[in-house]
């Protein structure tokens, strides 16, 4: 059965380069639903945030200039030494405009985080609802720079600290003094820009650790691309331009990419994945809902609403606009092609309109867990981590997949 996820938007209007802060704001508000701590909640594992205490002394702040933060659930049993790191999203600020705003959320300064979260999906302690990963110790990394933790600079005037980069040493550096440096097994996961993040770190996060630990990435939602939207236009990379010129992120992007591209086209994965050398599996959905809404129509690109019907009710759709969503997934295919030829990799692209799909409950694993095939995320990627089988999980084009778990816009 379809769970229809119902998105309502419910901040004003506020563009740049053609994304809609607050439509992605909004967007994102509502993926984070089951990781905020809900008032009575019992049976969900509560975890509370622990601030870098020595993180100032080397400049890793968040855009407001306070302190970073995580949330860590020990590990237990056999998993006490092997270790998730999750990185959150939470999308990207690209004008000092917009990076002015970010600063006065949770992801721009932990004086507006939540002081304690839920844990679920792949963060979740109980066995039955995450069967390879429940008794590792478990971070969520807070993400608080909007650069997927990749900038480094700083705008004096308006006291704006691009500080990403910065913020992951600081964060790997303190969790290794936890007790991660002894680690046997560890997992460098990260949903949306946070798994853009995980794709940007993974080789990263490997060289921590002695050769003879287990070391592998897992990126949810963060195969962003460099697509066309209804109108022409490309306003992800246009965004993306911002982000990496404002933040001074060229320098932390691969230089296998760099020395043959622009900076800006080393920001979008489909041009750093083939060039990952640990270990790595992409989660995402192949229409994925957020890229939908704010890459490929967005409401500048649409003006005079001739997307609107299609866009909240793809049953609205004339063939050429269900064409248009069935290019945007080739192109996805095309751009893991060669990732996908390697062994070690692993891929499970599902033919729903979704985002995020390893942290909430009810995508990683339950009794109608989206699949493809007869297998669901959390056993494909615990299949794909622990090598009990290859995985290279593509869905048939939509619409086939009857398990999805589909975000409908509104």
């Amino acid at each position: 059965m379809i769970m229809k996820l119902v998105l309502l938007w419910v901040l004003g209007m506020w563009s740049v380069s053609g994304i809609d802060l607050s439509r992605s704001e909004s967007f994102l508000s509502y993926l984070d639903e089951e990781v905020t701590v809900s008032p009575g909640s019992t049976t969900t594992l509560i975890v509370p945030l622990t601030l870098i205490q020595g993180a100032a002394s080397k400049g890793a702040v968040c855009l407001d200039g306070t302190l970073p933060g995580y949330h860590l659930h020990r590990g237990f049993g056999s998993g006490a030494n092997s270790w998730v790191i999750h990185l959150e999203g939470g999308g990207w600020c690209n004008t000092i405009r917009s990076c002015v705003f970010r600063k006065t959320t949770r992801r721009g300064s932990s004086k507006f985080m939540e002081k304690s979260i839920n844990f679920t999906g792949i963060l979740s302690n109980k066995a039955e609802e995450n069967p390879d990963f429940y008794n590792w110790n478990r971070v969520r990394v807070r993400y608080c720079d909007g650069a997927s933790f990749a900038g480094e600079g700083q705008n004096e005037a308006n006291k704006l600290y691009f500080r990403g980069q910065r913020i992951w040493l600081a964060a790997m550096e303190e969790l290794m003094a936890k007790g991660m440096q002894n680690a046997n097994q560890a997992l460098l996961s990260g949903c949306s820009a946070g798994g853009l993040a995980s794709i940007l770190h993974c080789d990263e996060f490997k060289n921590l650790f002695p050769e003879t630990t287990k070391v592998k990435c897992l990126s949810d939602a963060g195969l962003f691309l460099d697509a066309t939207n209804v109108a022409g236009g490309h306003n992800l990379r246009d965004m993306y331009e911002g982000v990496v010129t404002l933040q001074g992120v060229q320098k932390n992007l691969p230089s296998t990419c760099t020395s043959q591209k622009d900076p800006t086209l080393c920001f979008f994965p489909q041009n750093l994945v083939s060039n990952v050398k640990t270990p790595m599996f992409l989660l995402n959905a192949a229409y994925d809902a957020w890229q939908v809404d704010q890459s490929l129509i967005p409401s500048l690109a649409d003006p005079h609403g001739l997307w609107r019907a299609c866009k909240t009710n793809r049953s609205h759709c004339n063939s050429s606009q269900i064409q248009f969503f069935q290019d945007f997934r080739n192109q996805m295919l095309n751009a893991v092609k060669i990732f996908s030829e390697s062994n070690q990799n692993g891929l499970f692209i599902n033919s729903c309109f979704a985002h995020c799909q390893s942290e909430r409950q009810d995508t990683w694993y339950e009794n109608d867990s989206p699949r493809i095939g007869n297998k669901g995320i959390a056993v494909s990627v615990g299949d794909w981590f622990f090598d009990r089988t290859a995985v290279k999980a593509i869905d048939c084009p939509y619409p086939c997949d009857k398990t999805c778990h589909d975000v409908i816009l509104k």
